[in-house]
């Protein structure tokens, strides 16, 4: 296990480097008269030296920002995951790697951090850990012709290695299942293959394109982008405990999406397989395209980013085959620069799922932001979610299946230690004070208390299109 810490630290600090520092920019050879020396403060710098000026501010101004994997029209800060949007204004955490006809990014993020979820031990239900959770993701595209654009993605965790085909303990959250059983009080890991897609767009108009995009696995327009992927979140290192009322549909095994856009408002709809990927975190489920969705997205301005989305999935848990969900979600994020490394996001998301076998609607709300200061982080989220005694597993303590209420609220500060090879290594802590159902505390206690600390590895924030080129 040791040798995957190893390799994964090394891949991060000795990463590929930023964009401007692989640019390739030649010396400048005009010739200068002889009796008219250039003055020495206006001699053009040798750029490979500038390369070597590691402590130096690189940031590039870009008369043209990079275009989105999805429209030539819009800028790549406005993807998210899949195809949804988020605000223009959202800085980008990644390695850039330029070509002469494509264009790739990496990013990723590796939590190494020790879990307790019920630090005074309140109840029976909590558990405690060293794991880490993590994600590593490349996207590369291509303009085809004056019109087109064609996107690969890829989206691999080591999850199944570093956290263990159990999950890690989070108290109250519930979906997926391990050795045939619910999978109760702890997040499901993430499969190895999180996504495989291709994506081709087509500008038909100004201010216009249509898209199509399939993947294997992929995430269908359903939801916001998915937690991992929003800038309110990634400082915290745990999946939300309304994941499966709003973005689980991330990885799913089989998925083909169509969309059109006229300037900020889109319209897609996805056809998918509605199952959960398995409790075999290394392999391909079956396809079976029995699920769909639609989405309706709309960025007013660029500091927002809105979606509404209804999705039908056919059998989504393997613990109960014969129950089909209607997931409804709406979504708002908002981010702000206050200046070239300092921002704040936030992200408002309700969702609500209605399972066909007993009828009942469950819906959740997350209220999540971040403060970024800096190289100091200070975050926190919200959340409000109702789980009956079948989905938290406790039909048999609970025959006449009650609905319970749960909330859960979470503050954390985290703090940037160093940046090596544009890699950041950052240190944080947080806690998390869960409010239990009053039928439910002889099981979990009135308020259990998590905590958390870890050591973050992660891309540094590109600067480009913030500021000028400095020297």
């Amino acid at each position: 296990m040791k040798l995957y810490y190893i390799l994964i630290a090394a891949i991060l600090i000795t990463g590929p480097a930023t964009f401007a520092q692989q640019m390739k920019m030649g010396k400048d050879t005009t010739k200068k008269p002889a009796k008219k020396p250039v003055p020495k403060k206006a001699m053009p710098m040798d750029m490979d030296m500038m390369m070597d000026m590691g402590d130096m501010d690189m940031s590039m101004d870009m008369s043209k920002p990079m275009n989105s994997q999805f429209s030539l029209d819009l800028p790549m800060s406005r993807d998210g995951s899949g195809t949804s949007w988020v605000p223009d204004e959202t800085p980008t955490y990644a390695y850039m790697i330029p070509g002469k006809k494509w264009m790739t990014m990496i990013h990723g993020s590796f939590f190494a951090r020790y879990n307790n979820q019920d630090v005074f031990k309140s109840g029976s239900r909590g558990g405690s850990k060293f794991d880490v959770p993590d994600w590593l993701m490349a996207m590369t595209q291509t303009k085809v012709g004056n019109n087109g654009l064609f996107a690969i993605n890829t989206m691999f965790s080591f999850d199944p290695f570093l956290v263990g085909p159990g999950g890690y303990p989070l108290l109250f959250q519930t979906g997926e299942s391990y050795k045939g059983n619910k999978l109760v009080d702890r997040q499901h890991p993430h499969d190895l293959f999180a996504e495989l897609s291709v994506a081709y767009t087509q500008r038909i108009a100004k201010d216009a394109d249509i898209s199509l995009s399939a993947g294997y696995p992929g995430e269908p327009a359903l939801g916001p982008p998915v937690f991992m992927h929003r800038l309110s979140a990634m400082n915290d290192p745990d999946a939300p405990l309304t994941h499966h009322y709003s973005d689980a549909t991330h990885i799913t095994f089989g998925v083909v999406t169509t969309g059109f856009r006229y300037k900020d408002v889109k319209l897609e709809g996805s056809i998918f397989t509605g199952r959960e990927p398995d409790e075999f975190r290394y392999n391909f489920d079956a396809m079976k395209f029995d699920s769909y969705s639609v989405r309706l997205s709309y960025n007013p301005s660029k500091q927002w980013a809105l979606q509404i989305s209804n999705g039908w999935l056919h059998s989504p848990e393997v613990a109960d085959p014969l129950q089909n969900v209607v997931r409804s979600t709406a979504s708002a994020i908002y981010t702000k620069m206050l200046n070239e490394d300092s921002y704040i996001a936030t992200t408002l998301v309700y969702g609500q799922n209605h399972y066909s076998d007993n009828g009942k609607t469950l819906p959740s709300v997350l209220l999540e932001s971040s403060l970024q200061l800096h190289k100091t982080a200070i975050y926190g989220k919200y959340e409000y979610v109702q789980k009956d005694a079948d989905e938290l597993n406790l039909v048999d303590s609970f025959p006449s299946n009650p609905t319970v209420n749960i909330n859960a609220l979470t503050l954390g500060v985290n703090h940037i230690l160093t940046t090596v090879k544009n890699t950041n290594l950052t240190g944080g802590i947080q806690a998390t004070l869960n409010i239990s159902p009053t039928a439910l505390t002889p099981l979990y206690g009135n308020t259990p208390v998590g905590f958390e600390v870890y050591i973050r590895i992660n891309p540094s924030l590109m600067k480009m299109g913030h500021s000028k080129m400095e020297m």
